[in-house]
């Protein structure tokens, strides 16, 4: 194992906290890890027995995902250890490079948005809502509004991230031509649930289970970019319905700088250092004097004031 103080990457690329990481236990359950080998300083996890559980009838698919906890009679799991909390909905701690803005954000309806006003952007990242043909707990766009959405005005040069699953791997590949980038790479999220073993089932997928997801990276131009420290390949745990993995954050800051932006984001997507678009953010705020000053112009109906940059920042 290698000694932690000789970490061969530069300082700007590590964690801000200084976190502590214990891994899980291959073997799950404490009795079955016991079976194995008499001492295990590995986590483990335990089964949780409500008056509904059914043994019998195996593991909720969902595991700490489920809609139903209170209700639902297959079985759920929580850790076996003591003064132990592991919270997925923490957003992982990622070292800040120079002085980025604290978090932007506008309520927006994306479809009509003028995207014009925003300026431009070393790197976008957007999750849409594609049309997958399939019962979704969020509204979606046809296709024709996805091709149509002004992308190219936002960058002269730089990199695109846009996650795509099911019928939208082909569809997210025409509209990256559309908008003018070039598909140069590709991403895959491996999905894991809570006892950290890959999901088999769940709420996607036509014909098979989907237990992965894809971003396909688009580029313009000829931006300055850091390559090769990151694979093409994240390990993460599922956590509620669209939201993905924090570490895609980590490794878009390590590979290029400058403003970014978010499209389609929610308030756990908000980050310092990246504007983020949605309709299901908390109003308005802007640290930006010019780009205030534009969307003001644009939108005087909805007249947003300039957000004081805390001191701590």
């Amino acid at each position: 194992m290698q000694n932690l103080t000789s970490n061969p990457f530069p300082t700007k690329f590590k964690y801000t906290e200084d976190v502590q990481f214990r891994e899980y236990c291959e073997y799950g359950l404490r009795p079955d890890c016991r079976r194995h080998r008499p001492a295990c300083t590995k986590l483990h996890f335990k089964r949780i027995h409500k008056p509904q559980t059914e043994i019998e009838l195996g593991d909720c698919s969902y595991l700490n995902t489920c809609h139903r906890m209170d209700h639902c009679k297959y079985v759920h799991y929580e850790l076996d250890e003591e003064g132990i909390v592991v919270d997925i909905e923490r957003p992982i701690p990622v070292h800040r490079l120079g002085r980025p803005l604290p978090p932007q954000w506008i309520q927006c309806d994306v479809r009509t948005f003028d995207l014009s006003l925003l300026g431009k952007f070393s790197v976008i990242m957007a999750d849409p809502p594609w049309d997958i043909h399939m019962t979704l707990p969020y509204g979606t766009m046809t296709d024709d509004e996805m091709k149509s959405m002004a992308i190219q005005s936002l960058q002269d040069e730089g990199l695109l991230f846009l996650w795509v699953t099911g019928r939208a791997m082909e569809l997210g590949r025409e509209c990256m031509a559309l908008w003018g980038y070039t598909r140069v790479d590709e991403l895959v999220w491996v999905k894991i649930m809570q006892l950290q073993r890959l999901i088999r089932t769940g709420r996607t997928g036509h014909w098979i289970n989907h237990s992965k997801e894809h971003c396909l990276i688009g580029l313009k131009g000829n931006p300055k970019i850091h390559r090769g420290l990151d694979g093409d390949v994240l390990v993460a745990e599922v956590r509620e319905t669209s939201r993905k993995p924090d570490e895609i954050y980590g490794l878009i800051d390590r590979m290029a700088q400058g403003r970014k932006l978010e499209i389609f984001g929610r308030m756990h997507n908000t980050r310092a250092g990246w504007t983020t678009l949605g309709n299901q953010l908390d109003g308005v705020r802007i640290y930006e004097p010019d780009l205030l000053e534009r969307y003001n112009k644009k939108y005087p109906d909805k007249q947003a004031t300039l957000s004081k940059i805390p001191d701590s920042e």
